[in-house]
């Protein structure tokens, strides 16, 4: 079963090359004496808050860096991530070409539809390996319905990072990400996107013939009009409050990532523990069940080992434009509303789209304002689960987008 799930379709147009993760002994001794060495801020009244109110509480980063420290196993992980295929591929953008990292289980069937799953931050394949276990242990190469592929955003773990003589947007993610799936022969895919992924899935769907469909689990928006309160469920408006607080109290880091990305990427690469402080609060207060402190580990060592933690932050200058997104006003802000000060477009989805509502989002808009942005021919709503969808409930999620392509997918 080595090989199992790793044959290239015969569609493809160009042959990726399997890829192995293998982080050298001296960047992982580096990292793991960069680990002990960096030292915990004192004890202050904020960070003596167990329930996070001023963040993370410094009782937990201690115990995680020790964990770190004593009990971490980077090689035990790289072993179980290297369980699944990985290849890397090149693709084309004008006259620049990036090496795209992705996972994929290829089925043998040749009428399989192909599906990308696309990650957002603080997150990375790592999020869909839960998910990719689920349909390696329902399927068998011949029996599975789908070519899964999960690929690492430009300037994330394995993927080449944005290039440095130009500025690089979500149109050119989606503009790779769809030349991945051409490449590969896989010319009509449904892509499913969270976070930052949800983003780039909605322009690949508004700008690419090729995608025929789109999945979505995080669609942060202003309140469209034409909204009647019968249309909203007591859980979405408690869901709409949550969405508030976070604006108010939550999307400071966005903020900074959008307007200073360059001092905040240089100090968090400086240090894992500094990286896993700005990091581990938004696990914690993002997730309805909370990732293990052991996943969180694992997601900052590979942001560090892959010197990607600088690189991953672009996408928040476009993203989390100030100031229509403090606090979010009615009819502008995020993705389907195009503020009218900045040039991104409006990316409204003339496809069929599908919404898995999580009460725990740190955004989870009402089904009723999704349906203002596209097409929506199919939701969900959840009563467990928050923004990290396939880490924190991955059969959930799964069974979410089966249904939707079993309802709307035609060949």
């Amino acid at each position: 079963m080595a090989n199992a799930f790793r044959s290239i379709p015969a569609t493809a147009k160009v042959q990726p090359s399997p890829f192995k993760i293998s982080i050298t002994e001296e960047k992982l001794a580096a990292f793991t004496q960069l680990v002990k060495l960096s030292e915990l801020g004192p004890e202050t009244y904020e960070c003596l808050h167990e329930d996070g109110k001023y963040g993370l509480p410094r009782k937990w980063l201690a115990a995680a860096k020790q964990e770190w420290e004593e009990s971490f196993d980077w090689r035990k992980h790289e072993a179980y991530y290297n369980s699944f295929p990985h290849f890397i591929m090149p693709v084309m953008q004008g006259d620049d070409s990036f090496s795209v990292h992705f996972v994929a289980l290829f089925s043998d069937n040749p009428d399989a539809l192909p599906i990308m799953f696309l990650h957002g931050w603080p997150g990375s394949f790592l999020e869909f390996l839960g998910l990719l276990a689920l349909l390696k242990k329902r399927y068998s190469p011949e029996t599975l319905p789908y070519h899964i592929i999960v690929p690492s955003l430009p300037g994330w773990a394995f993927s080449s990072p944005p290039p440095l003589n130009r500025d690089f947007k979500l149109e050119d993610m989606a503009e790779i990400m769809n030349g991945l799936m051409n490449n590969l022969g896989l010319s009509g895919y449904v892509v499913q996107g969270g976070d930052i992924g949800s983003y780039v899935a909605r322009v690949m769907a508004a700008a690419y013939h090729q995608c025929r469909a789109v999945h979505l689990n995080y669609c942060i928006m202003a309140e469209p009009d034409g909204i009647k309160a019968k249309d909203i469920t007591e859980a979405e408006q408690h869901g709409v409050l949550r969405a508030r607080e976070f604006t108010k109290f939550g999307a400071a880091y966005a903020l900074e990532h959008a307007t200073r990305p360059g001092t905040i990427g240089l100090a968090l690469a400086s240090s894992p523990v500094a990286y896993l402080a700005w990091v581990a609060e938004k696990f914690l207060l993002w997730s309805d069940v909370n990732p293990s402190t052991s996943e969180i580990l694992q997601s900052v060592s590979l942001y560090f080992l892959t010197s990607t933690i600088s690189t991953s932050i672009y996408t928040y200058r476009q993203a989390t434009p100030p100031p229509d997104f403090f606090p979010l006003p009615k009819n502008s802000g995020a993705i389907a509303y195009k503020p009218k000060s900045h040039d991104w477009p409006q990316w409204f989805i003339d496809k069929p789209m599908g919404y898995s509502w999580f009460p725990k989002e740190l955004a989870p808009m009402p089904v009723a304002w999704v349906g203002k942005t596209g097409k929506l021919e199919w939701w969900r709503r959840h009563d467990k689960g928050g923004h990290f969808a396939a880490l924190e409930k991955p059969e959930l999620l799964l069974g979410d987008v089966e249904d939707f392509v079993k309802q709307v997918w035609k060949k």
